[in-house]
């Protein structure tokens, strides 16, 4: 299976997956938690959901929004740290191609 993955992200080392795994587990812990005090600090928390109808729904709809920024800029910070930048570079454009951000690393040409 991490032959396979190796070759998928073309990676030579398992000393490069591992640190890649690492990178991966870090960044969506520190997300995850920091999304908490953010949207507290913005005056965003549970309690304020209870009287709405599906109102915990909503509020974990909110802080899965919240996270995902948070992960995209964290993940590109810890593996700078681990020295990974490149790879992640690399996989950072493609999520965001795919989810319509395309337009963030076209070239522009001059008219």
């Amino acid at each position: 299976m991490f032959k396979r993955l190796k070759k998928k992200w073309g990676i030579e080392t398992d000393t490069q997956l591992v640190i890649i795994f690492i990178v991966f587990a870090i960044t969506g812990s520190a997300s995850a938690k920091l999304a908490l005090p953010l949207l507290n600090f913005v005056g965003i928390q549970p309690e304020g959901f209870e009287k709405v109808p599906l109102g915990i729904v909503l509020y974990y709809t909110i802080r899965i929004l919240v996270i995902f920024p948070i992960y995209q800029i964290l993940l590109i910070v810890v593996a700078t740290l681990f020295f990974q930048f490149k790879f992640f570079w690399k996989f950072e454009k493609k999520v965001l191609k795919r989810i319509g951000l395309k337009f963030l690393f076209e070239k522009k040409t001059k008219d």
